[in-house]
């Protein structure tokens, strides 16, 4: 009976060590909840375009317009077709650095920091290893040219780089730009931190319970309901999952084509 005990004891000891072990490494490496986390490295490459004062990357695929005053700057870069996911990672933002390539990489290799902000279109008529940079299934980055030349070379032209996600740091909040008219809500979100890229917006009027937006093109999303005469409230998802609500940012005598600023994410 003794030894029978003996070992019911050890048995259970075992268990309780192991139990101990599995949720200590579930513990160290689970991501902090509320903030979002950085990712793997991977492979790519890059070239630049838009001119020394990337004055050619304004606009884009986003709809982020004139990026200068939106607080994007020249830390941009337009994504190929398999890293652009159809719009869906526009404000996603990338830590990039030259790698394997000592002749063209800048010494010590520095690395980047972009915000995901345009679309680089495949060229199916040049091949993929010969001016085709963009085309699927590569993933690619075309860097405004200030940021390209803080990491490689001007006569490397195209370059092998690592990447990897990362948390976007933003100054002040989220900025919600109302345009469209009565019937037609078009509202641009930009300045988004954390995750950066965002999967579902939703508008509150005064009269009105949420109402989920549609996106209509990069981060410009839609509503068809009159919200004119009615505060607006906002809501929206990150990529991450994470919601951020900002109540009666917009007051009842809002016009098209202003901006509020709401509530951000952690980072």
């Amino acid at each position: 009976m003794a030894t029978t005990t003996n070992n019911n004891k050890m048995n259970i000891l075992s268990i309780a060590s192991l139990t101990i072990i599995f949720l200590s490494a579930t513990v160290t490496n689970a991501r902090l909840p509320g903030i979002y986390s950085t990712g793997d490295w991977n492979s790519a490459h890059a070239t630049f375009y838009g001119g020394a004062d990337a004055s050619g990357t304004m606009g884009g695929a986003c709809g982020y317009g004139n990026l200068y005053s939106q607080g994007y700057g020249v830390n941009t870069a337009a994504l190929s077709t398999a890293l652009f996911n159809e719009g869906l990672s526009c404000g996603a933002c990338f830590e990039i650095k030259c790698t394997d390539d000592p002749q063209w990489c800048n010494p010590g290799n520095p690395s980047i920091l972009v915000t995901a902000t345009n679309f680089c279109p495949p060229n199916f008529a040049q091949a993929s290893d010969n001016g085709g940079w963009c085309n699927p299934p590569r993933p690619h980055f075309d860097l405004a040219m200030p940021m390209f030349l803080k990491i490689a070379q001007y006569k490397a032209g195209i370059v092998p780089v690592s990447h990897r996600r990362v948390p976007c740091r933003k100054k002040g909040g989220v900025r919600y730009t109302i345009n469209g008219f009565r019937y037609f809500n078009l509202v641009l979100v930009s300045n988004v931190a954390g995750a950066g890229d965002i999967r579902r917006v939703s508008v509150k009027g005064t009269n009105t319970e949420w109402l989920a937006m549609s996106r209509n093109w990069g981060q410009n999303w839609q509503s068809n309901s009159v919200l004119t005469g009615q505060a607006l409230s906002f809501r929206l998802t990150g990529s991450d999952g994470r919601t951020s609500t900002s109540r009666n940012i917009a007051p009842s005598n809002w016009q098209f084509g202003q901006t509020f600023t709401g509530k951000n994410f952690r980072v």
